[in-house]
């Protein structure tokens, strides 16, 4: 890269603006390894390495403060790290699921509104705010391993954790399911939670979109999954089909009609 970059010319080469370089370099994110005679910054080949690193970051969801912990804190944990970028994308992936809803909704009507495309605005400033909360998903199981794997093998679950207590009972499970996260969680007299099989009957359904109705409830059927009603175009304009797990857990799996 010769004798460097200067401010100007890494910003064009990377995309950013020059201010956001300048804001780099303001709070110690990207500090250039020298100077002109006349003060401007120049950025060399590490420096360069360094920026890679910080988009890298940045996209994957992690705020300024924490990609500087990341690029410099000694101590700093990947694996933590990679959970919390995680729950970071499971986040924006909600929220931008939401807007496509929306928007897929308003492509139908004759002329969008105003208020339209207020909510319309709304979604997309939410999707940039760090105060949007996760959502999360949770099913009360008596036997967690066990529904932990038959989730996975049947219904196509993505695998997360798995956690046991001190005394080694199961008592925590992760699942991803498209945009959402599922956590399973051990049924609990304490707090009044019961497995559906307790209670002989199931009080909520969990709905999941996939890409091919029929071929996801071949594969569960196969896999001897309870099916409550094969797939049916709907008037609402979905096509599913329902499930129960195990434990009487009542599941519907569900595409747009097109």
């Amino acid at each position: 890269m010769g004798d460097g970059l200067k401010v100007g010319d890494l910003a064009r080469a990377s995309g950013l603006s020059i201010r956001a370089v300048r804001y780099y370099d303001q709070i110690g994110l990207l500090a250039p390894s020298g100077r002109t005679s006349a003060g401007h910054r120049i950025y060399g080949d590490d420096d360069v390495q360094r920026l890679y690193r910080i988009c890298l970051l940045r996209r994957a969801g992690l705020s300024l403060a924490d990609i500087g912990k990341a690029l410099d804190e000694p101590d700093w944990d990947l694996r933590r790290a990679m959970h919390h970028h995680l729950e970071l994308l499971d986040r924006r992936q909600t929220v931008a699921a939401a807007l496509q809803r929306r928007l897929t909704a308003l492509v139908a009507e004759p002329e969008p509104t105003t208020a339209h495309l207020l909510e319309v605005l709304e979604d997309m400033t939410m999707l940039d705010d760090d105060t949007i909360q996760r959502r999360i998903s949770i099913l009360v199981y008596d036997d967690l391993a066990h529904m932990y794997d038959w989730l996975i093998r049947v219904f196509g679950l993505g695998a997360g954790r798995l956690d046991r207590d001190p005394e080694g009972r199961w008592v925590h499970g992760e699942l991803q399911a498209g945009d959402g996260m599922i956590w399973l969680h051990q049924a609990s007299p304490r707090f009044q939670l019961a497995s559906p099989r307790t209670l002989g009957a199931a009080t909520a359904t969990t709905a999941v979109m996939v890409d091919d109705i029929d071929a996801h409830h071949r594969h569960a059927e196969a896999e001897g999954a309870e099916i409550v009603y094969a797939p049916t175009d709907q008037p609402y304009g979905y096509r599913e089909y329902g499930a129960r797990d195990p434990e009487g857990g009542l599941w519907s799996f569900m595409k747009p009609l097109d």
